[in-house]
């Protein structure tokens, strides 16, 4: 799924692959985020694993504002 941001299209799920590439982290470190009962951004389509990149850049907020 995509949404056009300012002429430019966007993408608003992300695959384990794009996740990784976005964070620098390994796929089973995501896999095991993704699969945590408390992680608002993870969502499951058929036996895939997506993150919804607001809210995973929301969490990414709350965790740096932590420190």
């Amino acid at each position: 799924m995509s949404v056009v941001n300012g002429g430019c299209m966007q993408k608003v799920l992300l695959n384990i692959s794009e996740i990784k590439e976005y964070l620098g982290i390994g796929e089973t470190k995501i896999r095991e985020i993704l699969k945590s009962p408390n992680c608002k951004f993870s969502m499951k389509i058929g036996n895939r694993w997506y993150a919804d990149k607001r809210l995973l850049d929301s969490w990414l907020n709350e965790k740096i504002s932590e420190k």
